[in-house]
């Protein structure tokens, strides 16, 4: 009889940023003082006024927002939101390149998603947490390898050769994946929030981190292109 994968067969990189996740989200709602949960906010959130005042007396968040933000939430539909598509597409990315790779690309695409935020919102008050960026990063890098002839396939996608980006663009199912995921995106800039959440979607995070995936997961790729 064939073998079969079992459906939820995460690799314990991605399953253990998930756990991470809910545990801090567990202990803001929940463990924390309320005067507690606002300072883990203002230190951890990534806030771009916080980037258009002297760096004195603010070192600390200055330099580690850029990354802890993507560990935090605005609740529990948002973190259930992103660690489904963390899973989906952070699961591919991580049996491809492996645990210590994985753990750079995220550090990496969430601050080159704080950077496109901070460029459309410069010196606001705007505070930004979640891992949307990081997973939209995913989503784009996973788009250079795990869209093959035969399509999307779960258990085998790593293992496709690395396409170059004008390959990648001349992919149709990658173009149709494109375009349904920058339209949703332009849908969010418009304002449109899906029904998940109360506050605006940082869709410029999204852009960024995307194209950050897309762009430079050849710089993490150590199967390289066949």
């Amino acid at each position: 009889m064939p073998r079969h994968e079992p459906f939820f067969n995460i690799p314990n990189v991605v399953l253990g940023m998930v756990l991470v996740m809910v545990a801090i989200q567990v202990a803001l709602d929940s463990l924390l003082p309320q005067q507690a949960v606002l300072e883990i906010i203002l230190q951890g959130a990534f806030i771009p006024q916080r980037y258009s005042v002297p760096i004195a007396g603010q070192v600390g968040p200055y330099l580690w927002s850029p990354f802890t933000y993507s560990l935090l939430h605005g609740g529990y539909a948002h973190l259930a939101l992103n660690s489904f598509w963390l899973a989906a597409f952070g699961s591919v990315v991580a049996r491809r390149i492996g645990w210590a790779r994985f753990l750079v690309f995220w550090a990496a695409a969430a601050v080159a998603s704080a950077a496109l935020f901070l460029v459309f919102h410069w010196g606001d008050e705007s505070v930004m947490v979640g891992a949307s960026g990081v997973v939209s990063a995913l989503m784009g890098a996973a788009a250079r390898f795990a869209f093959g002839r035969g399509g999307f396939r779960r258990d085998l996608a790593h293992l496709n050769p690395r396409a170059s980006v004008v390959q990648s663009l001349g992919n149709r199912t990658v173009v149709a994946f494109l375009a349904a995921w920058f339209g949703i995106n332009l849908l969010a800039a418009t304002g449109f929030s899906f029904g998940i959440a109360d506050s605006a979607i940082a869709w410029e995070a999204h852009v960024g981190g995307f194209l950050f995936g897309f762009l430079a997961f050849s710089l993490f790729d150590p199967l390289g292109r066949r």
